[in-house]
This record gives C-alpha cells, sequence and structure tokens, in this order.
C-alpha cells in the first residue's frame, strides 16, 4: 500500500474511534468505534470516494472475542505455531495468537481499512501481525492453525469459503471456526468443542448476547 494512502487511512481510523477493550478481552486494546452510525456514515462517504467497504473492523464480534479468550487461556495452544487470522477485522484474534508465542501470525483481509487497523491494533498491543490485503481463498496451505471468526453470515461467503477450509483440514491445519448462530452455518462436517456467551450491543444484534460456538472444521462434511 502507497505511504500516502496507509497515512491516509490510518488518519480515518484514528478520527473515527476509541482505543477500548473487548469485554470478553480486556487484556488487548483496539481501535474500535464506540457508536456504529458515525462511522457507519462516514465510511459511506468514503466508499462512494475511495471504494471503501462498511466499517466491520471497527467492532469487536463475538465469535473473535471468544477465539482470543480461548487462544488467551491456552484452551487453544498456538505457541510456536503458524497462525492465520481469516476475515480478521480488527485482528484481535491474531494479536491474541502473537501474544501467546504464535510465530508467524497472519491476518486476511480484502478491506483496506481493516488492514490498517490491523496494523495499528497489532502496534498498539506491541506484537507483529502481518497483513496483506487480499482474499487467501484457495491458496496453498501454510499455517497450522486457521481460526475464522463469525463467516457464515452469507451463503456466498459460505460457498465461497467452506471448500478451502476443509482442505487445509484435510492437508493437517487446525481450522476453528467461531459461529455465534449465523443462518449459514454448515449442518454437517463440524465438531463442537467449546461454548461462550458473549455480552452484545443491540447497535449490531437484535439481542443482549450471543452464545458463540467453536467448532473444529472436518475435511470432510
Amino acid at each position: 500500500m502507497p505511504a500516502a494512502l496507509a497515512r491516509d487511512d490510518a488518519g480515518f481510523i484514528a478520527g473515527h474511534t476509541a482505543i477500548a477493550r473487548p469485554g470478553l478481552v480486556p487484556e488487548i486494546a483496539l481501535h474500535l468505534a464506540t457508536e456504529i452510525t458515525p462511522i457507519w456514515q462516514a465510511s459511506e462517504e468514503w466508499l462512494q470516494a475511495r471504494g471503501i467497504e462498511p466499517p466491520f473492523w471497527a467492532f469487536a464480534w463475538p465469535g473473535s472475542q471468544v477465539l482470543a479468550r480461548l487462544i488467551l487461556d491456552g484452551a487453544i495452544p498456538v505457541a510456536g505455531r503458524r497462525v492465520l487470522d481469516f476475515a480478521a477485522g480488527g485482528g484481535l484474534a491474531a494479536i491474541a495468537a502473537a501474544r501467546r508465542g504464535a510465530a508467524p501470525v497472519e491476518a486476511a483481509e480484502i478491506d483496506r481499512l481493516a488492514i490498517a487497523a490491523i496494523h495499528l491494533n497489532a502496534t498498539l498491543n506491541g506484537v507483529a501481525v502481518a497483513a496483506a490485503e487480499a482474499d487467501v481463498v484457495g491458496q496453498p496451505r501454510r499455517w497450522d492453525t486457521v481460526l475464522a471468526g463469525d463467516v457464515c453470515y452469507e451463503a456466498p461467503m459460505t460457498g465461497h469459503i467452506m471448500p478451502w477450509l476443509r482442505r487445509l483440514a484435510a492437508e493437517g491445519a487446525d481450522v476453528l471456526l467461531a459461529d455465534p448462530g449465523r443462518a449459514y452455518l454448515p449442518k454437517e462436517g463440524l465438531e463442537a468443542v467449546a461454548t461462550m456467551r458473549v455480552p452484545t450491543t443491540r447497535e449490531l444484534e437484535d439481542r443482549d448476547w450471543r452464545e458463540v460456538t467453536i467448532y473444529r472444521v472436518r475435511a470432510t462434511g
């Protein structure tokens, strides 16, 4: 990303977020939106001028919070492992993995503002996370653990990613999918390994909490 664009994106993030700590993971600080409407409207203006996606990266979504919590607690072992945080948003799970000794840690996103947020958040927490604006779906396995938080929210997205996640599992990766009850979660090929209730906000969800289940993706489903 050109330096001028990186500065522009970092300035947007600094101007529309505050440093805060997710309720389930207070050990990690992130650049987060305190209210949804102002940042959504600002991003819509940017969308017209720069092709920016909606600011999903500006919120600590329930799936990523549970992944990060379990990583920090040692329930998901990552020390010395190559980790991918897929559809990483602001990089919460990636930062948790880096703090627990994973190396290298990659965060995959297709939104350039999300990439800027990941870099800012990693720096804020003093960890190294590699992030590049690209669709990694279909790439060969180069990770030991793949983390996917709240990715089955649309049928096209689920259809796009699940064959690849299953292929990575078949090739030996530990693929963990965190889902808070989205409609398009596959019915087969998943093994539930943990469940946790996460407080949410009515600005983002239709309830005050979400029950998040961590699934291990099996090679076939």
